[in-house]
């Protein structure tokens, strides 16, 4: 912010009369012509690519860039996304806003909520620092203008879509201070981000919307004012669904008060805030110095990004329109894409030759697609991993192993238009053919062979075959079948909790209970599974693409169950191995999954996320070992759903959970991931025995390639303390190195140790606090592959009884 900021802010608020300022208020921002404002909104998604506004680069999720443990690399993605977002807003200033709704910081405590793909790591430093990294991207280097306005999301305790708007996130002091405040505290103070958006949720009781922390924490973390806007009805929430209060003007004075700026209430429609504001002024409720201070800190974020100035005063204005997509953007897609793949497993028979194997079988639902999710943007183009490997070898088939079935109902079987735009479903004439895709917990989609479409639900009622796929807020493409004693099956509509039934013109029809419900015999076809295998048998190798569709069974507004592969996956899988025990399992997924048959019996396991346009390429690279696998997990993958706490149940520290605390054995551990080549560590040193709190010490290591190939590595640095008067982590990440090396060769990797991280939240001094303590040092590949060890010694830097202020500040 420059000197003149606060004078412009003063002048602007004189300026403005009452009634323009609380229509500033509302996430549309109406224009104040005589003052030359222009209209603002706040609101674009860019979580990993720009979303909801036409075709852009998509990136891999959140969750995959964080596998890359490059923060260099998910700072390139930050400002690709951030010059994109620039470009259509030059194309629409009205429509595309700037400032953008991302990062996603919420530390992924459990890997069963719903929005898992949204977040960076179940560590909440790790999370600050890679979202950070994705923020300055964002924001842009220029130390006055933004590039765009970066928002962190969501504020605070928000890890379950269960009855989100309702349930309370109980956090004990030590877990808020210790593991949910630092992940949003770090994009903050770093300058990288510079709005928060508050959750639908209650924290200790209090709706987050009127948190004391908005205040009481939140804004004494950066030198800028930040902005706080409300989530997409949240604040009508306050008197709605919560009944916290008794109305809608008291829940919209309150949210003023307790630090909300912008009301993101009503889509484009501020009339109804601007009413409920202007009741709550007449009542007493607020005064014109609420909305004065709301209105400066909206207005300096204005300023920053350039929006009240000539054109030619701001070095992000000239972005050029072909950026969106370009060549690029399309490379980096595809580096994000190769450096996100995790491989879990391998006996050795990874990475594949591409003269050793000519022969491969591309296999299971995922095998030829590529799917977006709920704020993905539109792809502009899909390389899925079939069509990764089949342009780099000179053999490779496909199926998606899904079973296919004809529906009849007594003597007359459904049908379908086979045409590009389908049609209504109806009984009588020729038979069509229906792939069945299982996306677990019972959930299947319905596509039509004749022309490829997924079948719906019309708001009329009407089956339909022509969806691209589930997808939309409310996914009106998936069902379950009920099955009876007579053979016979009820077609359940999972979006409008009714069954299909036939109308008298012989449509099918969504809309009966199931006493009504029409009674199908489902006709198996063609058996996906036995078909797939065939093509196994005949390969030399096999690749099995498994895992989730990212708008199904784990998703905005819906959390999963367990962890357990679909059961028709997982028979998939299992039928593939015995046909070909060269067979590599490739787990494409927004979260973990419990796949321990793969991990006792498969030669070979991988990860990624759903890796956006450049997927195939980026997984290809990997397979084929072009690239060597660098990617590491961000979060632990348990053996099995048992081994978690519920989920509502946010005392990590008493329910012994996340990589942290737990004590069981993880199926792949916090920071796990192989690499094709082998690394050796050696000679740890530390740069001091005994320091004092506050001092940073570099920790070093040699690590040296021990393979015939060039490897990447991730050195990763973490610390556990003795003895102390609490209860403490078994582990925890302090550093990490990301480094190739080539065949034979050494490097010296250094990490650095802050030792006011070393702090905790004492209750009684209520502040963080630094004992006087030895900690063990552990050096390794992840938090339970550990190569070295060694010990420092830490002595609080302050007298006895007073607090050593760490990185996370003494808060009182």
């Amino acid at each position: 912010m420059t000197d003149r900021t606060p004078h412009r802010l003063d002048d602007l608020l004189a300026r403005l009369t009452l009634p323009e300022k609380l229509g500033l208020l509302h996430q549309w921002q109406p224009p104040v012509p005589r003052l030359g404002l222009p209209p603002f909104r706040t609101g674009t998604e860019a979580l990993h690519g720009v979303a909801w506004l036409g075709p852009a680069t998509v990136f891999p999720q959140a969750i995959g860039l964080a596998a890359t443990w490059n923060p260099e690399l998910i700072r390139a993605v930050g400002a690709a996304v951030g010059d994109e977002v620039r470009a259509k807003h030059q194309a629409d200033p009205e429509q595309v806003g700037l400032n953008v709704w991302a990062p996603v910081v919420n530390p992924l405590r459990d890997p069963r909520w719903g929005r898992n793909e949204e977040g960076w790591s179940e560590d909440p430093w790790l999370t600050g620092r890679l979202a950070t990294a994705y923020a300055r991207g964002l924001r842009g280097d220029h130390p006055t203008r933004l590039r765009t306005a970066p928002t962190l999301k969501h504020f605070l305790g928000y890890n379950n879509e269960t009855d989100r708007a309702t349930t309370s996130s109980d956090l004990p002091p030590r877990v808020l201070h210790e593991y949910e405040l630092p992940a949003f505290r770090a994009p903050l103070a770093a300058g990288a981000a510079v709005a928060v958006m508050a959750s639908y949720n209650r924290v200790n009781g209090v709706p987050a919307h009127l948190s004391p922390l908005i205040e009481g924490e939140l804004r004494g973390w950066a030198d800028e004012d930040i902005m706080v806007v409300g989530d997409a009805g949240a604040v009508g929430n306050l008197a709605g669904v919560q009944a916290h209060l008794p109305d809608h003007v008291a829940g919209f004075a309150a949210a003023l008060r307790a630090g909300i700026d912008s009301f993101t209430e009503d889509d484009r429609d501020g009339a109804p805030t601007v009413a409920r504001l202007t009741e709550a002024l007449h009542r007493g409720l607020i005064t014109e110095s609420d909305v004065d201070r709301a209105v400066r800190r909206l207005l300096g974020v204005r300023l920053r990004l350039g929006d009240l100035d000539p054109p030619a005063e701001d070095p992000y204005a000239e972005v050029p329109a072909d950026v969106i997509d370009c060549p690029a953007h399309r490379e980096l897609a595809r580096e994000a894409a190769r450096q996100s793949v995790v491989l879990l497993r391998n006996d050795g028979l990874l990475p594949l030759s591409p003269t050793g194997t000519p022969r491969v079988a591309v296999l299971g639902p995922l095998a030829d697609a590529v799917h977006e999710d709920w704020y993905s943007g539109t792809l502009p183009y899909a390389v899925s991993a079939y069509a990764g490997l089949a342009t780099r070898l000179p053999e490779v088939t496909t199926h998606p192993g899904t079973d296919r079935i004809t529906l009849r109902l007594g003597d007359r079987h459904v049908r379908c238009p086979d045409t590009t735009e389908g049609g209504p479903l109806t009984l009588g004439g020729d038979a069509t053919a229906f792939d069945v895709h299982d996306w677990g917990q019972g959930v299947v989609a319905l596509r039509a062979v004749g022309n490829g479409r997924q079948v719906g639900v019309r708001d009329s009622g009407e089956l339909v075959n022509d969806r691209p796929g589930p997808g939309g807020w409310v996914v009106q493409e998936t069902f379950r079948f009920h099955h009876r004693p007579d053979g016979t099956a009820l077609l359940h509509h999972l979006a409008t909790d009714r069954y299909v039934t036939v109308d008298a013109d012989g449509r099918l029809v969504v809309g009966a209970d199931a006493s009504a419900a029409a009674a199908f015999t489902a006709e198996l076809v063609a058996d996906g599974a036995a078909e797939a295998a065939a093509l196994a048998a005949a390969a030399d190798v096999a690749v099995v693409v498994l895992g989730n569709h990212p708008m199904v069974n784990g998703r905005e507004t819906e959390d999963r169950l367990d962890l357990a592969l679909p059961g028709g996956q997982e028979a998939l899988l299992r039928a593939v191995h015995a046909a070909n025990p060269r067979t590599v399992l490739v787990v494409t997924s927004s979260y973990p999954y419990a796949v321990g048959w793969a991990q006792e019996h498969l030669p070979a396991v991988l990860w990624t996320s759903h890796g956006g346009q450049e997927h195939g390429n980026g997984l290809a690279d990997v397979l084929l070992g072009d690239v060597d696998p660098g990617g590491r997990l961000t979060q632990t993958w348990y053996a099995d759903t048992a081994d978690l706490p519920d989920l509502l149940d946010y005392d990590i520290i008493g329910a012994d959970a996340t990589y942290l605390y737990h004590r069981g054995e993880p199926l792949y551990p916090f920071g796990h991931g192989l690499s094709y080549a082998r690394f050796e560590y050696a000679d740890l040193r530390v740069g001091a025995a005994a320091v004092r709190a506050g001092e940073e010490v570099e920790v070093s290591v040699t690590v040296t390639n021990t393979s015939r190939r060039a490897g990447t590595e991730v050195v990763q640095l973490y610390t556990r303390q003795r003895r102390s008067r609490v209860k403490q982590p078994l582990r925890q990440l302090r550093d990490f190195a990301r480094v190739t090396l080539d065949p034979g060769v050494s490097a010296r990797v250094t990490l650095r140790l802050r030792t006011d991280e070393l702090a905790w939240w004492d209750e009684t001094a209520r502040a963080m606090v630094v004992e006087d303590a030895t900690h063990t040092l552990l050096v390794g590949r992840s938090a339970r592959d550990v190569r070295l060890v060694g010990a420092i010694t830490v002595t609080a830097a302050t007298p006895a009884g007073v607090p050593a202020v760490g990185r996370f500040g003494a808060v009182r």
